[in-house]
């Protein structure tokens, strides 16, 4: 049998009269990876019910119309009653597991490099459920409430596409015109009392709407901040100053400026827009047993599901061709 030796020549960056350097790394990894959105954290998180997740939706209050004007003499009382429609919400359920090799752990130890390697990872394993949770809460595949088709959610955007409620603004439109006006309509619903709080959309988007204003008025749009950390500018319309959130989840077709792009924004009423959890609103971690191969095992899961109530009159799909 051959023994294979390496040369020092090798592992070292130079070796010469007094000197011999070996690789050294900086402690702190370079790390500016994008992991959550803003309207997960800005929805209502409820505990669910069960598996599926019910409730029930008023959809029309007793109302005699004009039927109930009658003779004040010869009274007939028209029979009425509330519209109230049974929905539920299936949950899901999003999990990822890491495994610490021990030889691996303890030779970091002994190295006394990267020290803090381990609760990243898991801290950041978390960060990519979360990250998956918040992808999916838009842009989940599967179609349907009542009967899921994939194990995905049925995400928010589809729900509220499916909803019926969508306005196309043309090449040449204004977008700032066209979200106004979508709002406008929303407010003056005489069936239900709609106020929507934020616009979604892709920066991108709202780069364009920003242009838009400022090169037609002039204008530069007021800010708010509408989570830790993140100020977001704000659109005046008939439901008040809402703010124009830039959510990266939000996706489009085409390039922008060649005439075939589609950027949707969506007009949405957060207070109706529910995420149904399981257990716990977080993701949580769960340590398995130590397998014979000595390695350490985290899963770290999250179970849930997310709603859109309202989906056809609480919130307006915008679909800007540009």
């Amino acid at each position: 049998m051959k023994a294979n030796f390496l040369e020092i020549h090798s592992a070292a960056d130079y070796i010469g009269p007094g000197a011999v350097e070996v690789p050294l790394y900086q402690t702190e990894i370079t790390d500016i990876v994008r992991r959550r959105g803003a309207f997960g954290q800005r929805i209502r998180q409820v505990p669910a019910t069960g598996h599926p997740s019910r409730f029930f939706e008023e959809t029309a209050i007793p109302s005699p119309g004009t039927s109930g004007f009658v003779d004040p003499r010869n009274i007939a009382a028209p029979l009425v009653t509330p519209t109230r429609v049974e929905r539920s919400v299936p949950l899901k359920a999003i999990v990822a597991q890491l495994q610490y090799n021990l030889f691996d752990m303890e030779l970091g130890v002994q190295q006394k490099q990267f020290a803090y390697l381990q609760a990243k990872d898991l801290l950041d394993t978390v960060d990519g459920v979360l990250r998956s949770h918040d992808v999916a809460l838009w842009n989940g595949s599967d179609t349907s409430l009542t009967a899921p088709t994939t194990a995905q959610y049925y995400g928010a955007a589809a729900q509220i596409a499916a909803g019926g409620n969508s306005v196309t603004i043309g090449t040449n439109a204004s977008i700032t015109d066209g979200l106004k006006s979508t709002v406008a309509q929303m407010v003056a619903s005489s069936s239900f009392e709609v106020r929507p709080t934020a616009i979604y959309a892709n920066p991108v988007l709202l780069d364009l709407l920003d242009r838009e204003l400022k090169a037609e008025f002039n204008v530069v749009l007021s800010t708010k901040e509408v989570t830790a950390g993140l100020t977001v500018k704000t659109l005046s319309t008939q439901a008040g100053e809402l703010p124009l959130i830039p959510d990266w989840t939000l996706g489009y077709t085409g390039t922008p400026g060649s005439g075939s792009a589609v950027l949707p924004a969506y007009i949405v009423t957060e207070d109706m827009i529910e995420y149904h959890w399981l257990g716990d609103p977080n993701a949580r971690i769960f340590q398995l047993g130590l397998p014979g191969s000595l390695a350490s095992q985290y899963v770290v899961a999250k179970f849930g599901g997310v709603v859109v109530k309202g989906a056809s009159y609480a919130h307006y799909q915008v679909l800007v061709d540009r």
